[in-house]
C-alpha cells in the first residue's frame, strides 16, 4: 500500500471525476463528498489538488467526518468497516463514496445525512 500511499491525490481525482461524470453526476458532487469526509473547503481542497498531495498527507492534513465511520461495504472485495490500517480505511471511505455517487444514490444517503 505505499505506493498507493504516496501517490498524488490529483492524479486519482482526475479518474474520480471521469467516473462520476461518465455516470451524470458532477464535480461539484465529487467536491462535496470530499469536502464531507475530509473537513477541507474548496480552497483547500483545491490547492492539496495543485501542490499534487500524496493521500499520506492528505488525509493526514484532513479532519475526518466523525460519521464516517457509518460508511460500509465492499471496495476491491474487501469489507471497508473491516480494515485495520487507518490510512488505507480512510483511502476506502474515500473511493466508496466514490462509488456510491457514481451509482447514482442520492446525495443525503452518500452523505450520511
Amino acid at each position: 500500500m505505499d505506493k498507493v500511499f504516496d501517490m498524488s491525490v490529483a492524479r486519482v481525482y482526475s479518474l474520480y471525476v471521469e467516473k462520476v461524470e461518465h455516470k451524470g453526476r458532477t464535480r461539484a458532487e465529487l467536491d462535496e463528498v470530499i469536502r464531507w469526509l475530509t473537513g477541507f473547503d474548496d480552497e483547500a481542497l483545491q490547492q492539496r489538488l495543485d501542490e499534487g498531495t500524496s493521500f499520506r498527507d492528505f488525509f493526514a492534513e484532513a479532519s475526518l467526518n466523525p460519521k464516517a465511520s457509518l460508511i460500509t461495504g465492499v471496495v476491491c472485495g474487501v469489507r471497508v468497516e473491516d480494515i485495520d490500517d487507518p490510512l488505507t480505511q480512510r483511502i476506502r471511505y474515500l473511493d466508496k463514496l466514490v462509488d456510491e455517487l457514481a451509482r447514482g444514490k442520492a446525495m443525503e444517503k452518500v452523505l450520511r445525512a
